[in-house]
């Protein structure tokens, strides 16, 4: 067997998203449909057109992390650790014993916002000086300036002394995570790779970037029912943070060690519309694009999905994009292919939320069932596939494709099987 031929498997998985932390309470939640919104608790909001939240009921002392870590490290990077844990723990995979072909590969879209923010608001004495006296920084600005540290962290944890990269694509950081480390494996530059997102994004700057384009939802005075996908009061999406960590190895041995295995990474692709920071091509000819590669990739017919894990996030421009480029890419197949958006549970977490919708694809082959979309009770006429409504939906799911699209125009795809 060639190199080009070895097959990439998900062992083990950590996630730390809205609501109480671990892979466990998240796939509750998805099944029971349950919206994790409540009013931004981090700051003041008040001034902001859009004041809630998805935020992580997360205690990182009561998450196993030392007085040490939580000083020092971003709230980001203390997600990405549990997530971390929790997924090595569930692989039972011996890094120590092939620390040389394991790897890491963490995608993250804004890498430690909220300690540079904080920080700059007390060096600049509350942005009233524009010199700041250097004399005052904390010695762990540096990692919080520079996203790489994320990869730093996952490697020293776990003592991986293969490839350890950082991806940073916007909103798709997750996922094309995630495909660079199942290329690695496939191409033999590694046999174990720890893949995954991180963002912790609800900081005064992020809110204000995101109300400044209307992309956030304003719906204040009804946070739960607030972020609304297909819907056709739809408004926008969640913000949210969370992290995900994936346990990928090489078929085979994971096999032979007798590793439980959730699905295969059968297929990855990508593209670029090359087109515009924020705007999307109405055809979706891009997203379609990055679906046929990993169909093709995958070897699976569009036909043979059985599920769609959407990117879905409640814009009005997003949700008809994405809908015609599944109708581009399955043809015929988009009507009667299942489609949900988790993002109407847990927001929407920049760079991790690709590799958390990968999870949630992966536990929805493992249980049979299908997460809905949360807050879709009055579908949009112009949207016209089957977006599984409200409740989840029990099916056996053999193929799951889960989908990404970020500003700057990024559009990624994967294709999931079940387990060999």
């Amino acid at each position: 067997m060639g190199t080009r031929d070895r097959r990439v498997v998900i062992t083990g998985m950590g996630v730390v998203a809205p609501g109480t932390p671990g892979r466990k309470a998240f796939w509750q939640r998805l099944v029971d449909g349950r919206p994790a919104f409540r009013p931004i608790s981090f700051f003041d909001a008040g001034a902001f057109r859009s004041r809630i939240a998805a935020e992580c009921d997360f205690d990182p002392a009561r998450e196993g992390l030392t007085a040490r870590e939580i000083r020092r490290l971003d709230r980001a990077a203390q997600l990405l650790l549990v997530a971390g844990d929790e997924a090595v723990a569930d692989s039972g995979v011996d890094i120590d014993g092939s620390a040389e072909r394991a790897g890491v590969s963490i995608g993250t879209a804004v890498g430690c916002t909220m300690r540079l923010e904080s920080e700059y608001v007390v060096l600049s004495d509350q942005a009233r000086r524009w010199e700041v006296d250097p004399g005052y920084v904390v010695p762990h600005q540096y990692d919080y300036f520079v996203p790489s540290s994320f990869a730093a962290e996952v490697a020293t944890r776990f003592g991986t002394l293969g490839p350890a990269t950082v991806v940073s694509a916007g909103c798709t950081s997750g996922i094309d995570s995630v495909g660079h480390a199942w290329r690695l494996i496939r191409e033999g530059s590694a046999d174990i790779m720890l893949a995954g997102g991180t963002d912790a994004p609800i900081s005064p700057i992020t809110v204000a970037c995101f109300d400044a384009i209307k992309a956030t939802s304003p719906r204040n005075d009804d946070p739960v029912n607030a972020m609304r996908p297909f819907d056709r009061h739809r408004s926008g999406f969640v913000l949210a943070e969370g992290a995900a960590v994936l346990v990928l190895e090489e078929y085979g041995a994971a096999r032979r060690r007798g590793a439980h295995i959730y699905a295969e990474i059968a297929g990855y692709g990508a593209m670029c519309n090359a087109y515009h920071m924020t705007g999307l091509r109405t055809d979706g000819a891009e997203l379609a694009g990055a679906m046929d590669a990993a169909l093709t990739t995958a070897g699976v017919a569009p036909d043979a999905v059985d599920y769609l894990n959407a990117h879905g996030t409640a814009t009005q421009q997003n949700d008809r994009h994405e809908t015609a480029a599944i109708k581009r890419a399955l043809g015929q197949h988009a009507y009667s292919v299942p489609i949900s958006s988790v993002k109407s549970m847990i927001g929407h977490s920049l760079g991790a939320i690709g590799t958390i919708e990968i999870a949630a694809s992966a536990l929805a082959i493992e249980h049979g069932t299908i997460p809905p979309t949360a807050n879709l009770t009055e579908p949009d006429p112009e949207l016209d596939l089957d977006y599984v409504p409200l409740t989840a939906r029990e099916a056996p799911l053999r193929t799951v494709m889960t989908v990404g699209s970020g500003f700057g125009g990024f559009q990624s795809a994967m294709v999931l099987r079940g387990r060999p």
